[in-house]
């Protein structure tokens, strides 16, 4: 409120020109964008993630269903799945498990590094017809991921206000040097001349 104030008190000033009222104008309309545009839109493109991202969650977690699977075999070299969500490591081994129709299966799963030994239990992720996919998202994960995209939609909003701000004002100053070189060009060569605009005679050298 204090800017627009002194706005106002400056735009009956004889030095105030329009160039300047543009400018502050400028300026003013990019502190409202910036202050409330920006963060708007950093909420909702949140929000519209966060909305995107739970519906995944929530078909992944309808889609993939915990299975309990027994090793049978030892690791092959290869890692592919990942049997528990909270596990980020692991090796993979030859394991079996039923499919939800009942039939048996046996494939390639990861486990936790020294929990596979032939015999021993593990928990792994199947689909619907019990093919091992990988664990669904968690929640918070999917949340994680929409606040950090709102905050670059933030970001990338604030740095488009400040960009065109810059390229705004930088016309206007353009501008008005512009008009400064044709008001000196307009003056002629006599400017600053004595007795220029004076009405007085140039004195010719002497009495």
């Amino acid at each position: 409120m204090g800017a627009i104030r002194g706005v106002r008190r400056w735009r009956h000033n004889p030095l105030w020109r329009a160039t300047d009222r543009h400018e502050a104008w400028v300026t003013l309309g990019a502190l409202a964008l910036l202050t409330v545009g920006a963060p708007a839109a950093g909420w909702a493109a949140g929000a519209l993630a966060d909305a995107s991202l739970q519906r995944e969650v929530a078909a992944q977690h309808a889609e993939r269903r915990a299975t309990a699977a027994t090793v049978v075999g030892g690791p092959p070299g290869a890692r592919r799945f990942t049997g528990d969500p909270d596990v980020t490591s692991g090796r993979t081994v030859v394991a079996a498990w039923r499919a939800p129709d009942g039939s048996p299966r046996t494939g390639e799963v990861t486990v936790v590094s020294g929990s596979g030994a032939p015999g021993s239990p593990v928990r792994i992720w199947t689909d619907g017809a019990g093919v091992p996919v990988p664990p669904p998202m968690a929640p918070g994960t999917a949340r994680t991921h929409a606040v950090l995209g709102g905050i670059g939609a933030f970001l990338l909003a604030a740095g488009c206000v400040e960009a065109g701000r810059r390229l705004v004002v930088g016309r206007l100053v353009r501008a008005r040097y512009a008009r400064w070189d044709r008001a000196w060009a307009d003056a002629g060569t006599d400017w600053g001349r004595a007795g220029t605009g004076s009405g007085e005679p140039e004195p010719h050298g002497g009495r």
